[in-house]
């Protein structure tokens, strides 16, 4: 799909900018994700790993050199190898992790260094997003309203259950659609307040008030707002971000160089608490496609068929008496089958040099677990 034939795309298309952020340590799937390797990078679902998956979705709506990566250092060759078609130059790894908001200041000074008039797209690397084109035209629509007024949009996804894994954007008044006398198929909204992850009862208030939408994380804004937003909220990142956008206008080199001396001391937090919770023209875009951050391994199970009782299996599974069940075997040789008797709600992961046995309902400690090992120098390597 050519950007000249796709509907409402009618701003410069090259002054569209995407920004996918990349990072992460490879926790919540191991033993398939790793540090080398976190989820992003790895083949879960639809025959490719979610950041190739994420470059897809968006190749339609921008040139293909106008994508950047923000991944971190240890990760940085297994993006190149994942995205050859990408410029080399456009796949920038953190030297250390500093949140998000670090993240989107270093992705507003490549754009800034390459098109000051430029409107960015920040995006996840590792959501899964079904239907592509619904996608692509909400992300569209943002581009257009996001390149003519002063406005940082959020996507916000109407919930369809009350999930408590997920933040909240209490959605406004209805604002205008309007652009160039034409009106664009996305509803925004004023947004009133970002709400963090709630128990049970506030999320299935949420849901049934009908005005909340989840935070995916998901921004567009123009280069000159998000710098703006940054001078008033974060001065101290606003000017390392100056900093860097000179020293990418001089070359890649410069900016690690760079990067490498300044990045461990900027200020660690997240662009939600940093910028959105505070700034005053925050839009909220109605996400209306199916979306998933597919954040643990019980996740996975919405996206794979299951048999009669419950077992999500991937690989040769033979059980008796075992239901709900997640049972996934990535091993790449000796491939003996797995057997489950009376096991029930767990989850089964096999590689090629780890085996992971979980409770269902305590999948967020896979983290503790990643970290004991970590510690450990007899499996430090397996992390």
């Amino acid at each position: 799909m050519s950007t000249e034939t796709t509907p409402n795309l009618r701003s410069a298309a090259s002054h569209r900018f995407i920004v996918i952020m990349a990072g992460g340590k490879g926790e919540r799937f191991w033993p398939v994700s790793r540090e080398a390797t976190p989820k992003q990078l790895i083949t879960l679902l639809g025959g490719k790993s979610f950041l190739q998956q994420a470059v897809d979705r968006v190749r339609p709506l921008v040139p293909i050199e106008n994508i950047l990566i923000i991944t971190n250092a240890v990760q940085a060759a297994a993006v190149r190898g994942q995205l050859p078609d990408l410029p080399p130059d456009n796949i920038i790894g953190e030297p250390i992790g500093r949140d998000t908001c670090a993240a989107v200041a270093l992705g507003a000074a490549l754009v800034g260094a390459r098109d000051e008039a430029g409107v960015l797209a920040v995006l996840p690397a590792d959501h899964v997003i079904p239907d592509a084109a619904r996608f692509q035209q909400v992300l569209s629509d943002a581009f257009e309203l996001a390149a003519r007024q002063d406005v940082i949009v959020t996507i916000g996804i109407p919930p369809t259950s009350p999930e408590t894994g997920y933040g909240y954007i209490q959605a406004g008044s209805a604002l205008s659609s309007d652009v160039d006398g034409q009106s664009l198929p996305t509803r925004f909204f004023k947004a009133e307040r970002f709400v963090e992850k709630p128990n049970l009862e506030t999320a299935e208030r949420y849901l049934a008030e009908g005005n909340f939408r989840w935070n995916a994380g998901m921004f567009v804004w123009s280069y000159q707002t998000i710098h703006s937003a940054l001078v008033e909220h974060q001065p101290e990142i606003a000017a390392a971000a100056d900093r860097w956008r000179q020293a990418a206008a001089r070359g890649t080199g410069a900016l690690i160089e760079m990067l490498a001396a300044e990045y461990p001391t900027v200020k660690k937090i997240s662009i939600d608490f940093a910028v959105m919770e505070r700034a005053r023209n925050v839009v909220v875009a109605d996400g209306a496609f199916d979306w998933d951050d597919l954040g643990a391994w019980p996740a996975l199970s919405r996206h794979l068929s299951r048999d009669a009782d419950g077992n999500a299996l991937v690989g040769s599974v033979v059980q008796v008496g075992a239901a709900g069940n997640i049972v996934y075997d990535a091993r790449t040789r000796g491939r003996t089958p797995i057997t489950l008797v009376g096991v029930k709600d767990s989850i089964v992961v096999l590689t090629d040099d780890a085996i992971l046995v979980a409770a269902r309902n305590e999948a967020q400690r896979i983290k503790e677990l990643v970290r004991q090992l970590a510690a450990n120098p007899a499996f430090a390597a397996l992390v």
